[in-house]
């Protein structure tokens, strides 16, 4: 709170450099990174942490300080060196086409690590005392079968989002620790299946999205990685407030970032994994029907909703373009995933 005050009161000096690179993919010649540039400490969640500390990281979160105009530098030794700014909300944005190929510094997984340097002023001489963090691009290999998409509330992750005013949405997401929440079962062990592929060798990339803001990366990564899901780039979207003035994007979210990655990837085929809680079986059925021959398989979580489960079934009911799957587990998700010739 007094951070607060100080900084309403004008006082700008920096106590706490914190970048946050949020894990992102690219190509051979192409380098795409977004992250974000704040004063602050890193988040500390801890697996027997109490619910008062799990409720002050859920405030620390979204009670961000963040640092405009930052200057930052990123750096892949002996191959790429740029230089960005931050935006007015800390936001910052490398996006590069070279000539040099990245995937020559990649580890076997794909992932290409990269050096953040943070630069408080113009006046501020080069020097290995500056703030050091690491960022990760995930360049697919050229041998991948086909990729995932995949949602994370109530695909992988139990949220609640159609519950009555969302209560249980924000007690699971706002209220309890990333180590106490429970993926579906089996789904981990599902997803690890598709990411080695058919033959049980190759690597598979997989994409994860979310209708969470960029406030919830770090909770989302943590929940991720602890329950040993396959690394992947974590998309999630902005925190639009009610006073926000800026002009809304056209498509949804998740519909934009798919088609980012099909665009990305002209030669990969996709499954995409969803739920019918929402709209994930509008978007994925008009993705499917505008890129026939891209998307293998639709695979729609059951949600314990009549009125939701009543319209996706209107909807993929009629459509034939690609096969579409109501699952209410993973077990069946992964029998015609090899029946299919998708996992061993």
């Amino acid at each position: 709170m007094l951070r607060r005050v100080k900084k309403l009161l004008g006082w700008n000096k920096i106590e706490n450099v914190l970048i946050t690179p949020y894990r992102s993919y690219g190509t051979k010649n192409h380098l795409y990174l977004l992250g974000r540039a704040l004063d602050d400490n890193p988040l500390k969640i801890v697996e027997n942490q109490s619910f008062f500390n799990t409720l002050k990281n859920t405030y620390k979160q979204f009670d961000s300080f963040e640092i405009p105009e930052a200057k930052i530098e990123l750096k892949i030794p002996g191959l790429l060196q740029l230089k960005t700014v931050s935006d007015c909300e800390g936001y910052f944005l490398f996006e590069e086409t070279t000539q040099k190929d990245l995937s020559t510094v990649a580890n076997e997984e794909g992932w290409v690590t990269m050096n953040l340097l943070f630069q408080e002023s113009e006046d501020s001489p080069p020097s290995e005392e500056r703030k050091k963090f690491q960022a990760e691009v995930l360049i697919p290999e050229d041998k991948a079968e086909y990729g995932v998409i995949s949602d994370i509330d109530d695909t992988i992750l139990h949220t609640g989002v159609t519950s009555f005013l969302k209560w249980k949405l924000l007690k699971n997401s706002l209220l309890t620790n990333a180590y106490k929440r429970i993926p579906f079962k089996g789904a981990a062990d599902f997803y690890q299946k598709l990411h080695l592929g058919k033959n049980g060798e190759n690597k598979n990339p997989l994409f994860y999205l979310s209708n969470s803001p960029w406030n919830m990366y770090q909770y989302l990564k943590l929940f991720l990685d602890f329950n040993k899901f396959p690394k992947g780039p974590i998309l999630l979207r902005n925190f639009r407030t009610p006073f926000d003035r800026s002009i809304k994007p056209e498509k949804p979210h998740k519909q934009k970032e798919i088609i980012n990655i099909l665009k990305t990837y002209p030669q990969l085929r996709f499954i995409l994994i969803g739920d019918s809680g929402e709209h994930d079986a509008s978007i994925y059925t008009e993705i499917a029907a505008q890129y026939p021959d891209r998307i293998l398989a639709i695979y729609l979580r059951s949600v314990n909703h009549k009125k939701q489960m009543k319209r996706v079934r209107s909807i993929i009911t009629e459509f034939e373009t690609t096969p579409v799957l109501l699952i209410d587990n993973s077990v069946a998700a992964e029998k015609h995933a090899r029946q299919s010739g998708f996992i061993k």
